[in-house]
């Protein structure tokens, strides 16, 4: 995780440097600001500066690195409980499929996004509701 956070500072100066020479080497080649260019390349600084402050928030608030963030940590040396997962599951799929069409809808035709959007409310219903019925219910 400390690698993170220096890589992300490393391109976030990067970007700012890259942006200062774009804008200074536009000057001299055109007489003027190309500003589409110098703009994304001073948000891209800002960005990463964004994710780099807050990947070092995390890693301070945790207070050091996980054992998941060290290479020659062991699978046990981690916390074991990972929460509970239904592998035999169907609903994400279904959730997914539910996306697929809203997008399709959009792009093709707008009648088909009400449809994505009632396959959505039957999947997550379905997904929080499985292990209330059924074969799993308890």
């Amino acid at each position: 995780m400390r690698t993170n956070v220096n890589l992300w500072w490393i391109i976030a100066v990067f970007s700012f440097v890259i942006a200062a020479v774009y804008t200074v080497w536009s000057l001299l080649q055109h007489g003027g600001v190309e500003w589409v260019g110098t703009v994304a390349l001073a948000f891209l600084g800002l960005m990463s500066s964004m994710i780099a402050f807050y990947i070092g928030r995390v890693l301070k608030a945790q207070r050091g690195d996980l054992p998941e963030d060290i290479l020659t940590a062991d699978i046990d040396d981690g916390d074991p409980e990972m929460g509970e997962f239904s592998p035999w599951s169907w609903w994400p799929i279904v959730l997914a499929a539910s996306a697929a069409i809203a997008v399709v809808g959009l792009a093709v035709g707008s009648w088909l996004v009400p449809v994505g959007f009632a396959v959505f409310v039957v999947a997550i219903v379905g997904w929080v509701y499985e292990y209330y019925r059924g074969y799993f219910a308890r």
